[in-house]
């Protein structure tokens, strides 16, 4: 009896010891979630442990070994990499899985409203330009930023610093507008600062929450991936920015200015890890009439998918000068 106790305790660790544990970007989670479902099925094995933690989180925990794949909404950091290697995580190789844009929502009970990227900025910033200096953020509603704008207190849910859907708002609305103004000095191009009044709420890692908040707050607007606006299109709109609707046409060809790349980072030390990101990347989920692109997620094109499927093949090490260029590969 004794014995018969023994190896099923060696056979639930070997379980364990055996299952996939995956974590990052909130923006990545419900593509990853639903793949491990898939992959579950397939390899008739325990769901892997999907969780979402943002991008930074992730890459923190995978680097440490914590974790066997890192979902993120950015390409990973010089100082991330370092980290993995320090701590002999070496054998990692990146992949892009798709297209999201970053939307601005609010509850469609609402008129439809269409900001420039600059209103944007002019909302989010620390600081704006004014009469040739830059002065704490003033603007408490959206009309004294611009007359055509509502008269509605600015208020905006959105992500955390942990998240990489942060690290993209910071980039693509504060880093490219700071460029047009003389005012930000040796910062402009560069300049990230989100004002840190109630104007911006950080809402956590589960963009699901900003959602809610929205049919609660039905004069807030929420920052989030693409995904979760196509899931949620009975209870919210996205604004135009430039005119440009989000959709996944205007996503995938980049007329959308917020447009960005996701993807995995798996540890090829463990062999499950690459046939996870094999059965993400197949035809039947990845491509542009596959699974994944129903619930949220802007495809590849098929050129592209099929280079991905290649490389998956033949997988190569990420290297500390593709990190440097901001790549996954060659």
């Amino acid at each position: 009896m004794k014995k018969s106790l023994a190896i099923l305790g060696l056979s639930a660790l070997l379980i364990n010891a055996s299952e996939l544990k995956i974590a990052g970007s909130s923006t990545v989670y419900p593509f990853s979630a639903f793949v491990a479902e898939e992959y579950s099925a397939i390899k008739n094995t325990r769901t892997p442990i999907v969780e979402s933690v943002g991008t930074g989180g992730g890459f923190k925990i995978f680097c440490e070994g914590k974790t066997d794949i890192a979902n993120a909404s950015r390409t990973i950091k010089e100082s991330e990499f370092q980290n993995c290697l320090k701590n002999g995580v070496t054998d990692i190789m990146g992949i892009m899985i798709g297209y999201d844009g970053i939307v601005l929502a609010q509850n469609k009970i609402n008129a439809p409203i269409n900001l420039t990227l600059e209103q944007l900025f002019l909302a989010l910033a620390k600081e704006i330009p004014q009469d040739g200096k830059l002065i704490a953020n003033p603007y408490t509603h959206w009309n004294q930023i611009h007359p055509s704008l509502p008269n509605r207190k600015i208020t905006i849910y959105g992500p955390p610093s942990s998240s990489g859907t942060r690290d993209t708002i910071e980039e693509l609305i504060l880093g490219e507008v700071s460029k047009t103004f003389k005012e930000y000095g040796s910062q402009a191009g560069k300049y990230k600062s989100i004002r840190q009044d109630s104007a911006y709420i950080p809402s956590g890692e589960n963009d699901n929450l900003i959602v809610t908040k929205l049919s609660a707050d039905k004069e807030a607007l929420g920052l989030f991936g693409y995904g979760f606006l196509a899931n949620n299109q009975d209870k919210i709109d996205a604004l135009s920015i430039d005119s440009i609707q989000a959709n996944e046409e205007n996503i995938a060809n980049g007329t959308y200015e917020l447009a960005r790349s996701l993807f995995i980072y798996i540890n090829l030390k463990n062999k499950e890890s690459l046939e996870f990101a094999r059965i993400f990347m197949n035809n039947d989920l990845a491509s542009s009439d596959g699974e994944l692109s129903k619930i949220g997620l802007v495809p590849l094109n098929q050129e592209l998918l099929q280079e991905v499927q290649k490389r998956l093949q033949n997988p190569s090490i990420l290297t500390l000068d593709l990190v440097k260029e901001g790549k996954v590969s060659k």
